[in-house]
């Protein structure tokens, strides 16, 4: 194939661009191609002389335009009719116009093309001519035929010299649209035209494959044998939405090796949930984020989105592997690799293979393992266990926010079994607006009935400490100290790395609950506090929320200098 894989890449480009250039419709059996601007020509494509403006019913936008029209049986009929209509005094003497054609085999269309004049116009009648062949092989089932049509008829416009002429310069840019719209649709009905045909994925073995498969069934073998039983919870549920939307029923699989069927998985790159998405490709597919909720983690929604983003991939680059690759990768990486290669690279993924970044490169090769040991596993010698079952539930929508642990309590259910029902709730707490609350079987009707009696769950302030950090401490011993999180310490102090800070340095330290409560805490008996090494009168007022004046005061100070286990008064 010369031309398929640079138009394929063309028409990748123009539906991720989204080309401001908008395309009028001529007819009402198809969306229009010509871009807006002056007004089409309404002669043939022939040169117009006097004598063929009467041909103007076979102009090319109504020509270009007939392509994949639901009521076109023939695809030539609109180019016969204009030829008959025609008197015979205006039709064409020198040449026969190439979509002119008594035959219905497309191969005597073609024939018929190799007879056009080679002028600019000529080559663009015999490039029309194989676009109209491309549909009927494409109709009859020979993709291989339909793909080589369009490769000619792309080899014939890159021949065309416009001279500057604005007519062809038009029918040019027209018909290497639709070159590229058609081979992209005849590229993704390779392996869709029967919705969830477990061949739609080819399972390809090769030597990659088999690397994979010696991992899996070897030092990675309790990893699968694990996410395999995981992967009864959820698996019903993606094979039931893949049918629906007619992808192939593999994908269900996907998650074996994205996340071991871990609903809380996150990778290094923050991808989160079964399917590992990034925040942004998340919302871009619908999944929302914020304080209580994250829809990442929410196993029937991030498999919608999965789907979708799926699909929509499939669209650009039409096989199967390639999309996996771009799943894993970005359809970004991999259409970067596509224009960095020759024309004629781009029949499968496998010519991808070797320029693809190593994780994704070894992401296809992975999957496909896994089919191959699911289809046979007893030829790898896996005994697979009986799959997990998913646990029936029922949903109810609750409006204000509440604990999981109170509704346990209040329903006499396990609290794990919420906290797994409800993974989406980032800290088991619903959200105080509309959410959706799975509970399980048979108790809906009961948790409806006592909403009222589960007390409302305001969160709590945050506040904070002051701590000077002494020789020798780290932000871990700190966070435990203080029973907070080192993320929550960077955070509140704007650090830009955790692993580095100084002796001497002031940190504010974010506390559950009161900083009151945690003052009186380190108290002693009547109001004390020792000082401890790294204190100074300044950080114990802001400990206990007073200031420097009062402790003075207090306890008879004339300077600020302490002595590590001086008692001070604190509170009278």
């Amino acid at each position: 194939m010369r031309h398929s894989a640079i138009i394929l890449i063309l028409a990748a480009i123009l539906i991720l661009t989204a080309s401001s250039c908008a395309f009028t419709k001529d007819s009402a059996s198809h969306d229009g191609i010509m871009p807006e601007g002056p007004a089409p020509r309404e002669a043939a494509l022939d040169k117009p002389t006097e004598a063929e403006e009467a041909t103007a019913k076979a102009k090319p936008s109504r020509e270009m335009e007939a392509h994949r029209s639901a009521s076109q049986e023939d695809p030539l009929k609109d180019a016969e009719a204009a030829e008959e209509d025609a008197p015979a005094a205006a039709k064409p003497q020198a040449r026969k116009s190439p979509v002119v054609s008594e035959s219905s085999d497309p191969e005597a269309v073609l024939d018929e093309a190799e007879e056009s004049a080679p002028d600019g116009q000529g080559l663009m009648d015999s490039a029309l001519a194989r676009y109209e062949a491309s549909q009927q092989l494409w109709s009859e089932g020979n993709i291989e035929g339909a793909v080589e049509a369009l490769d000619d008829s792309y080899d014939l416009i890159l021949q065309v010299e416009t001279d500057d002429s604005p007519e062809l310069i038009q029918q040019k840019d027209d018909l290497r649209f639709m070159i590229s719209k058609r081979i992209l649709e005849v590229y993704a009905s390779r392996y869709t035209a029967v919705s969830g045909n477990h061949e739609a994925i080819p399972l390809t073995m090769n030597e990659h494959v088999e690397a994979e498969i010696k991992r899996l069934t070897g030092p990675e073998k309790e990893f699968f044998l694990d996410s395999y039983r995981r992967s009864g919870k959820y698996r019903d549920m993606m094979v039931n939405a893949l049918r629906e939307a007619g992808a192939p029923e593999e994908l269900s699989w996907l998650p074996l090796i994205e996340s071991g069927f871990k609903v809380r998985a996150l990778s290094r790159a923050r991808a989160l949930g079964l399917w590992q998405f990034i925040p942004s490709t998340g919302y871009k597919f619908g999944l929302s984020r914020d304080t209580w909720v994250d829809e990442r983690l929410d196993p029937e929604k991030s498999t919608a989105a999965a789907i979708a983003y799926l699909e929509e991939l499939h669209k650009i680059f039409g096989d199967w592997t390639t999309v996996l690759a771009a799943y894993n990768c970005g359809e970004g990486t991999v259409l970067r690799v596509i224009r960095k290669q020759s024309i004629n690279y781009l029949d499968n993924f496998w010519d991808l293979y070797e320029r693809l970044p190593r994780e994704t490169a070894r992401y296809v090769p992975r999957f496909l393992a896994v089919l191959h040991i699911l289809k046979d596993p007893e030829k790898y010698d896996m005994d697979l266990d009986e799959p997990q079952q998913p646990m029936l539930a029922d949903t109810v929508e609750v409006n204000k926010q509440m604990r999981l642990k109170d509704m346990a309590a209040k329903l006499g259910a396990d609290e794990d079994d919420l906290v797994e029902l409800n993974p989406s709730l980032r800290r088991q707490v619903t959200p105080d607006g509309p959410f959706v609350l799975r509970v399980p079987h048979g108790m809906g009707g009961e948790i409806e009935s006592k909403l009222d009696e589960i007390p409302k769950w305001t969160p709590p302030k945050t506040e904070y400490v002051y701590h000077r950090v002494r020789r020798g401490e780290s932000l871990s011993t700190i966070a435990a100290r203080y029973g907070t999180s080192v993320s929550s310490i960077a955070l509140a102090n704007r650090l830009r790395s955790k692993h580095w800070i100084r002796a001497g340095q002031t940190l504010k330290i974010p506390v559950r609950g009161s900083a009151r409560a945690y003052s009186k805490a380190s108290l002693m008996p009547g109001g004390k506090y020792r000082v401890r090494k790294g204190d100074s009168l300044w950080l114990i007022a802001r400990r206990f929320d007073t200031n420097t004046k009062t402790l003075k005061k207090m306890n008879g100070l004339d300077t600020t200098t302490l002595y590590v286990g001086q008692v001070l008064k604190i509170r009278q």
